[in-house]
């Protein structure tokens, strides 16, 4: 998918300071990127869908991965898996198609499946794993509605597997920086937040279909601001949004999705986000402000690359090799470990609820209570 809470933590310690928490992602990444002196059996992962996110994110993140490797696929292209099965030297008999996930069941050389499929398909195929007994990643935006997301959520739970969603931010250190300054408001309250999120789409892909998307970039771009602006609140919901759609300068391009929106989110402690996403714009940046100081993300949310200021000075942070491989070896380790997600699928389902509300507030022009 295209680059865009919970309270546990980077090496599994409390941060205490900003170099403490570059300390603390070191260390983990150096366990993760394969310095443990007692490795145990990988778990084994599927990937339901093998696009552009596949194949150029999850694909080399798999190779660096301690404690998950990929042992199947999911796809329309028996030859496509095929290729895969090379790559990373798992049977053929491990190639499967999207009417076929149910023989996953019998595969006990996989685990995992990862959801990376447009985002219509995504309740369905995540239901379909859990029936089929294996743990699950869904990347986001979780599903395209609140009535999925909850269906997705109860067959996860009648199956007794867990749940989890692509927020990759989550598992990187300037991200894990600014959850760190929220809780513990080395700034005071971050109560002031802007950001926005967005790029040029140059030519029409699923994402700019209703039918497959659900929506336009605030399910693609947009819920990464969504998602920035409840770390700064300190993991907490907001509960009313205003919104806005943007003049549409291509309408025979978004035809039936919004080409840019803006909106605003309000948290019960006087906090205010104002936030904008397009397809029309190159843009990736989230600043939060409270009564001690500042911290600011430029870039933002893509891949690699971020940047972060604040009003301490320079940071000591340091980029990790791969977030998708941090994200991917998190999950193993909470399977194996039997514990939950940090980005467990409720917070996916609270995101499409606040997602729910912006598009109401937009279509309505008026402030609209979010149901979380």
């Amino acid at each position: 998918m295209k680059a865009s809470s919970g309270s546990a933590h980077l090496s599994r310690r409390r941060f205490v300071g900003q170099v403490s928490v570059g300390a603390a992602a070191l260390a983990f990444g150096s366990r993760l990127f394969g310095q443990s002196s007692a490795t145990p059996k990988k778990l084994g992962i599927a990937l339901v869908g093998l696009g552009s996110y596949s194949t150029g994110q999850l694909a080399p993140a798999l190779k660096r991965t301690e404690f998950v490797e990929l042992r199947g696929v999911v796809t329309g292209s028996r030859e496509k898996g095929r290729q895969w099965a090379r790559t990373f030297g798992f049977p053929e008999t491990s190639i499967y198609g999207y009417d076929t996930m149910h023989q996953l069941a019998d595969n006990r050389d996989i685990d995992i499946v990862y959801v990376v499929t447009p985002n219509a398909l995504h309740a369905e195929e995540v239901i379909a794993a859990a029936k089929a007994g294996k743990h699950v990643i869904c990347e986001k935006p979780f599903t395209t509605n609140v009535a999925d997301a909850e269906a997705a959520i109860a067959a996860c739970r009648a199956a007794k597997v867990k749940l989890s969603i692509g927020y990759r931010l989550h598992f990187d250190p300037f991200h894990q920086e600014l959850k760190r300054l929220a809780h513990e408001k080395d700034f005071g309250v971050l109560a002031k937040m802007t950001g926005a999120n967005g790029f040029q789409m140059g030519r029409k892909v699923w994402r700019a279909e209703r039918k497959l998307a659900g929506g336009g970039p605030l399910m693609d771009m947009g819920i990464y601001c969504v998602q920035e602006a409840c770390m700064a609140a300190d993991g907490a919901a907001p509960i009313a949004v205003t919104a806005r759609e943007h003049p549409k300068t291509r309408p025979e391009f978004f035809t039936d999705v919004e080409e840019g929106l803006d909106w605003t989110m309000e948290f019960a402690n006087g906090a205010k986000a104002e936030l904008m996403t397009s397809y029309n714009q190159n843009v990736g940046r989230f600043r939060a402000e409270g009564a001690a100081g500042w911290i600011n993300l430029e870039p933002a949310f893509g891949y690699r690359g971020i940047r972060l200021t604040s009003s301490k000075g320079p940071t000591a942070l340091k980029e990790l090799p791969s977030q998708q491989a941090l994200q991917l070896d998190d999950f193993a380790l909470c399977v194996r470990e039997g514990r939950e997600s940090r980005v467990a699928g409720e917070m996916g389902l609270r995101d499409m609820e606040i997602i729910e509300a912006i598009y109401a507030a937009a279509q309505s022009g008026q402030r609209t209570l979010v149901k979380v």
